[in-house]
């Protein structure tokens, strides 16, 4: 992998890591049996069990925050993206929309002082370069890159955390991998990433100011 590469510690989305395909079977209730829920920062396990299925992207944001020494709650990242409009929760039926990248972007800006961009239309050969200059990339993917032998259905809709990148090949974490070797330092052929991939995301690096 590129010199650039920065190692981050892994975190799931969920408090249990081996969950995955509990959650897959089940939907959200299965996090109701989490016995490490309340590390999440919840509430209630009920609050738990309907946010931990939303927040890839803060579990991305916890991996980015503790490569540089910090301790962050899951549920505790999502109130405070949900304060600057990163996610709108509808409290009718307590449905949650997002990761809202535009505002995530201000929100991690403000409160942790990371350069975050938005960046779409991005070919994935192009990964490469975006790394050169942030350590980080928060890439959307489909959520089915746990098993890269299939056909998605679709691209996006979950977000995974980019951390090296070659010419051939891509590393990443995945917040909701189902075992040891779809979580952490996954590694995947540029071609295959790419059947996943929705050419958008955002980089991340730490404020130089």
């Amino acid at each position: 992998m590129n010199h650039t590469a920065c190692k981050a510690p892994y975190f799931s989305q969920w408090e249990t890591a081996s969950m995955t395909l509990s959650v897959l079977e089940r939907g959200a209730s299965a996090l109701l049996d989490d016995p490490l829920w309340q590390r999440s920062g919840a509430d209630t396990v009920e609050e738990y069990a309907r946010w931990a299925v939303n927040i890839c992207g803060m579990a991305c944001l916890k991996m980015i925050l503790a490569s540089r020494g910090e301790d962050h709650r899951t549920i505790d990242l999502a109130r405070g993206c949900t304060a600057f409009g990163g996610y709108v929760v509808n409290e009718e039926d307590q449905s949650i929309k997002g990761l809202i990248y535009a505002p995530f972007v201000t929100y991690v800006g403000e409160t942790f002082g990371l350069d975050a961009k938005t960046i779409t239309g991005l070919q994935t050969p192009d990964i490469e370069d975006v790394l050169k200059d942030n350590p980080f990339f928060i890439a959307s993917v489909n959520s089915q890159i746990r098993w890269p032998d299939r056909q998605p259905p679709a691209k996006g809709g979950h977000l995974v955390l980019v951390t090296a990148a070659t010419a051939d090949t891509i590393r990443f974490h995945n917040p909701s991998g189902h075992d040891e070797a779809s979580q952490a330092d996954v590694e995947l052929p540029i071609e295959i990433f790419d059947r996943f991939f929705a050419n958008r995301g955002v980089a991340v690096r730490f404020d130089q100011r």
